[in-house]
């Protein structure tokens, strides 16, 4: 059973920082390309970025491209999304997802989600 666990969210003022991580189980991690989705409140579910299973490739939408770095540890089954320069816009739920860029990430599986709220 594919199971992913986010952690690391929280409320951190306009222009700070943080970093989430995801624990995944149940399937090859280290075989899987992995994505951070997010979901603001009353807006679609939006892919943010993807990184391949080696790391080797990485993708991120222009909202992001720039401020937010994705990458995984496959020794430690983890994903993280190393996020800089936040902004009122990035408040949302956060969830990291078992599915490569290109793949169908609103039917994928994904976590439980963790909230980040960026405060003025």
């Amino acid at each position: 059973e594919v199971q992913l666990v986010e952690s690391g969210g929280d409320l951190v003022q306009a222009g700070g920082s943080l970093t989430l991580s995801c624990y995944a189980s149940g399937f090859d991690f280290s075989e899987s390309g992995m994505s951070w989705v997010r979901q603001a409140p009353g807006k679609a579910l939006e892919r943010i970025a993807s990184i391949s299973s080696s790391a080797a490739t990485t993708y991120y939408t222009d909202s992001v491209e720039g401020r937010f770095t994705i990458s995984r540890d496959n020794a430690k089954n983890t994903l993280y999304l190393q996020m800089n320069k936040l902004t009122i816009e990035d408040t949302a739920m956060y969830y990291c997802a078992r599915v490569w860029w290109f793949g169908n990430y609103e039917r994928a599986p994904r976590g439980h989600g963790i909230q980040v709220t960026v405060s003025s």
